[in-house]
């Protein structure tokens, strides 16, 4: 057999079987070492007994059956451990090392109080890449390290340079992110203590734990994949996210880990990532809060056997980009589903703007009203509340071009109710999972599409009891 045949070849039913046991065996170790630091000796145990024991955590009726099975990035290695950031009990740290060669490009919340960790990344991409010594991430949960002055920047320092340190590369090299409460000291020591660990147990077949490590009121690690052919073979993708509540552009309060293979540079992949930032992370509202701490970070560690993607209209440049894009939206419809207390996963579709900021305007006002969203978490087909939310939007709007559908039915049309409303069968709809509310404004040719959930009571119970 040549030798791109062989490595084209695509895993037979028995690897991926092998592939799913030795990841089994993986995650009953990590569980292991969690129960083994959740139940220390000595004199450790007294400052461990401070630090409380994570929650069992209802999962999402809208989450996905299981996490999907990523491939290898090649140049890629993750680990995941137990610092006790906040909890004792789970996992909330994840090391990533990326390979010499590596592009990174990113995307970060435009909040005026952003975390240390993002100004700090942000930074670090400003200028031009030195991709001779590799890269790595380091990611923990529990902390938000945010609104913490001073020490914030320290800690960032402390984390990024013992990383840098255990990994024989520069600082400069090493990007950070932390997600949890804001306004707290990050304990940053507990995290240095257990890099060496984590460097000790690095894996090409890690990210499953790590997407694990990164979440806090998630109830299920976001997981998404694609591959296309190359010139010369496959190019493959696979990313990671966390994310439930305080969502909304820009980005959320979510953190996004995607890794490629491909060979492209860092400019381009940056150009890239932005052109699709509108389209998917800034494309999704839970809550209408924009938090501090949002980082999408985008790593190509050029280890794919196919030729670098240098004609950014030619045919794999395109294909790269809908692969890419449809990985961003999987992730952002995941974070959607998991939105804290969601039991409704809802797309809310605007067309026949006049401009695309007025389409832009009413999707979101429509997918941020407590009105509407309360509406449909009592599964009540009251479109009067969407016609609120289009009238507040400051957008242009004329009542009779104005049509609402919920799914296939119009519900009002030419400045009132459609003579063929039904309410049985609206109400009908209400009941189901997921949802589509339509919206034409009849004024012009432009259209929004953004997704949303419900707001339950559970909303509040999980943002009263968060900081406990």
């Amino acid at each position: 057999m040549a030798k791109s045949e062989k490595k084209s070849k695509k895993p037979s039913d028995a690897d991926k079987v092998k592939t799913l046991k030795k990841k089994l065996k993986k995650l009953q170790s990590a569980h292991d070492e969690v129960v083994a630091q959740a139940t220390p000796s000595g004199a450790a145990s007294s400052a461990a007994a401070k630090i409380p024991t994570a929650k069992a955590k209802i999962i999402s009726p809208l989450a996905p059956v299981t996490f999907p099975a990523l491939p290898v990035i090649e140049g890629a290695e993750f680990a995941a451990g137990a610092a006790g950031v906040k909890y004792k009990g789970r996992t909330d740290v994840m090391l990533v090392r990326l390979a010499p060669g590596t592009a990174i490009a990113g995307g970060f919340t435009k909040s005026s109080t952003r975390a240390a960790s993002v100004l700090d990344c942000q930074a670090k991409l400003a200028g031009k890449q030195d991709d001779s010594t590799g890269a790595a991430i380091i990611v923990n949960s529990g902390n938000a390290n945010a609104f913490t002055g001073a020490a914030g920047q320290a800690s960032v320092d402390a984390v990024t340079g013992a990383v840098a340190d255990k990994l024989g590369m520069p600082r400069s090299r090493v990007f950070s992110s932390s997600t949890g409460v804001i306004g707290e000291p990050l304990p940053h020591d507990r995290i240095t203590a257990i890099v060496g660990a984590l460097a000790g147990k690095l894996d090409a077949e890690g990210i499953d734990e790590a997407a694990e490590a990164i979440m806090t009121t998630d109830t299920f690690p976001k997981g998404a994949a694609a591959e296309i052919e190359g010139e010369g073979g496959p190019i493959r993708i696979a990313g990671i996210a966390k994310g439930s509540g305080m969502i909304a552009p820009d980005m959320a309060t979510m953190l996004v880990y995607i890794f490629t293979d491909a060979k492209i540079a860092p400019d381009a992949l940056q150009k890239i990532v932005s052109r699709l930032l509108d389209q998917t992370f800034n494309a999704i509202t839970v809550d209408s809060d924009t938090s501090t701490s949002d980082a999408l970070i985008v790593a190509a560690t050029g280890k794919s056997p196919a030729a670098a993607i240098t004609d950014m209209r030619g045919k794999v440049a395109r294909d790269f980009t809908k692969a890419l894009k449809a990985v961003m939206l999987d992730l952002a419809q995941q974070v959607v589903r998991d939105g804290e207390g969601a039991t409704k996963f809802v797309e809310v579709k605007v067309t026949g703007a006049a401009t695309k900021l007025d389409a832009h305007k009413v999707a979101m006002a429509i997918a941020n009203s407590p009105l509407v969203k309360t509406a449909i978490a009592g599964e009540d087909a009251n479109w009067g509340r969407v016609v609120m939310a289009v009238g507040k939007s400051g957008a242009q709007a004329d009542r009779d071009k104005l049509t609402i559908r919920f799914g296939d039915m119009v519900l009002a049309e030419k400045g009132w109710r459609s003579p063929d409303y039904d309410e049985a069968k609206a109400s009908a709809y209400m009941k189901r999972p997921e949802l589509q509310i339509g919206v034409d404004l009849g004024l012009g040719s432009a259209a929004k599409t953004v997704w949303t959930c419900d707001l339950t009571h559970r909303y509040i119970d999980i943002n009263a009891d968060y900081r406990s």
